[in-house]
């Protein structure tokens, strides 16, 4: 019996603490990282203040925790992409397709996930996010050089660039608007990207197109 009450309190536990970053993460996703407040997330919770403290001692400490979930949300989606994708080259396509889809849908969450202003003790939580999203370009584009379907080039240098065009691209404030468009954008930037790596259009364009019809 003790051994049960424990298991069960150990699951009360992680469903709590999973429907705080769930707020929080709602919360972010209306109104960016200034919206992540104690008070207005425990109550999108359904719990009391108080018990969110018990998780997190304030909102730094929530912030950086939804940070955390956020960043191993997206290296999940980026690996799942990758890892069906026939080859190398088809591999990085996927994977900056699925980013590009994925931060046109959470706009507002992106932008205050990986370039909103924040407070300077969250800092090394939003690198390690950018990090990790680089990380994982950098393996795909290694693994392409190496299989001779990129030119030689400085991998971690080209992951840099790349992240810092799509986000640019995608959700910085000189992005497009959504329009309507959406698919469109993607497919754009995700050309683009292809290109600054060395991949001549008409190749680039047929791996767009198998991932876009791959996807659906």
């Amino acid at each position: 019996m003790p051994y049960r009450r424990t298991e069960n309190v150990a699951r009360r536990l992680a469903a709590r603490h999973a429907a705080i970053l769930d707020a929080a993460r709602q919360a972010a996703g209306e109104g960016g990282m200034a919206a992540v407040q104690i008070a207005p997330v425990a109550e999108r919770a359904g719990i009391a203040a108080g018990t969110v403290y018990r998780y997190f001692p304030g909102k730094t400490e929530l912030i950086a925790a939804l940070l955390g979930e956020i960043c191993q949300r997206e290296i999940a989606a980026l690996r799942d992409a990758a890892g069906a994708a026939p080859g190398p080259l088809s591999a990085l396509s996927a994977a900056i397709m699925t980013f590009a889809a994925r931060v046109r849908r959470q706009r507002r969450l992106a932008f205050a996930a990986i370039a909103e202003p924040v407070d300077p003790a969250l800092d090394a939580a939003r690198l390690g996010l950018r990090k990790a999203l680089a990380g994982e370009f950098h393996g795909l584009i290694a693994a392409s050089i190496t299989g001779k379907h990129l030119p030689d080039q400085d991998p971690a240098l080209a992951a840099a660039a790349l992240l810092g065009l799509l986000v640019e691209g995608l959700i910085g404030p000189l992005a497009p608007e959504a329009t309507g468009r959406e698919r469109d954008i993607v497919q754009s930037i995700a050309l683009l990207a292809l290109r600054s790596l060395g991949v001549a259009d008409a190749r680039a364009r047929g791996l767009v197109v198998q991932t876009v019809v791959g996807s659906e």
